[in-house]
């Protein structure tokens, strides 16, 4: 490439790149195809051939779709995009467990400026408005690869959706695809505050477990859930709200406790990821974390639950990332 070339490409990269940034989805897809060849030669230099390339290049892309707010340097947009790749490529090959946020702190950067959190929320909504446009088939495996801390592997996902592997590779492909349609069509819409969604889920969470330990489960369901609330095992149907509330009295009285690490609030979907906290005499009363992931009626209330015990990489039965 020649100087002149180069400075020409440059130029691109911020003019796309900035363009992305207020909000232009087709930039944003402009930018990520200019720029494919070299992340594609990233992956494959880590990975080799493999469907693993073409996974870890659809989800560098949904990355640089939530975090593009966060390119500081519009013209070296193609090193930041290259190195999403490289991390993903060796997120796969490492089989890592994903580092799990604090609760309820949100470390805010010294020279972040109001301006460039604004920009991160407004983007952060309008891609949660665009999630809520998705099939319930397509959302569930969605938002837990790309928002879980803690289910984001294949194997877990279709464990905890009752689904084949192929499946869930193939709907998050499906899903990819409609989402980038459903970001154009939502980019004028109002935006939920996505933040704020998520603080109430965390409040309620805690409420509910708060609840289940002061011995009052029952009536909190009775009156925050659904009546035809089902517990589902994959896609099974295993019992409704007198079972959850035998499990949730039957682990207490074992001396079992939960506490909230991650929560995911849509207006349809939630997603509790807890660990468990086994009793010193009885270590490995439960699996050491459970994920609790509802779907919500009409009137916002749970419907559907499930629960799944991930695993980390290694242990029998165990996640491929």
């Amino acid at each position: 490439m020649s100087i002149d070339e180069s400075v020409a490409a440059r130029a691109e990269d911020v003019a796309l790149t900035r363009a992305a940034q207020a909000g232009d989805v087709t930039a944003l897809g402009v930018l990520l195809e200019c720029h494919r060849a070299g992340m594609r030669a990233v992956a494959l230099s880590i990975l080799g051939p493999g469907p693993d390339v073409d996974d870890v290049l659809q989800d560098a892309a949904l990355t640089a779709l939530r975090r593009v707010g966060d390119v500081r340097d519009p013209a070296a947009v193609g090193p930041w995009l290259r190195m999403i790749v490289r991390n993903g490529a060796r997120s796969v090959l490492r089989r890592a467990v994903p580092t799990r946020p604090v609760d309820d702190l949100v470390l805010r950067a010294a020279e972040d400026d109001p301006e460039r959190w604004l920009e991160r929320s407004a983007l952060r909504d309008w891609i949660w408005e665009a999630v809520e446009q998705l099939s319930p088939a397509l959302r569930l495996p969605l938002v837990l690869r790309h928002f879980s801390v803690g289910v984001t592997g294949y194997e877990q996902i279709a464990d905890a959706c009752g689904l084949p592997v192929g499946t869930v590779r193939s709907r998050l492909s499906q899903a990819r695809a409609k989402l980038a349609a459903a970001l154009a069509a939502t980019a004028d819409s109002a935006h939920d505050d996505t933040a704020r969604r998520t603080r109430a889920s965390r409040v309620e969470a805690h409420e509910t477990l708060a609840a289940a330990e002061g011995g009052h489960f029952a009536a909190l369901l009775a009156e925050r859930w659904s009546p035809e609330v089902a517990l589902l095992s994959g896609k099974e149907r295993v019992g409704g709200r007198g079972l959850l509330i035998r499990g949730m009295e039957c682990d207490l009285g074992a001396g079992v406790r939960q506490r909230l690490v991650h929560a995911v609030a849509g207006r349809s979907l939630t997603v509790w990821e807890m660990d468990i906290l086994n009793p010193p005499d009885n270590p490995g009363h439960c699996p050491p974390a459970v994920a609790w992931l509802m779907t919500h009626d009409s009137t916002g209330r749970v419907h559907r639950l499930r629960l799944h015990h991930p695993r980390p990489p290694g242990t029998p039965g165990a996640a491929a990332a």
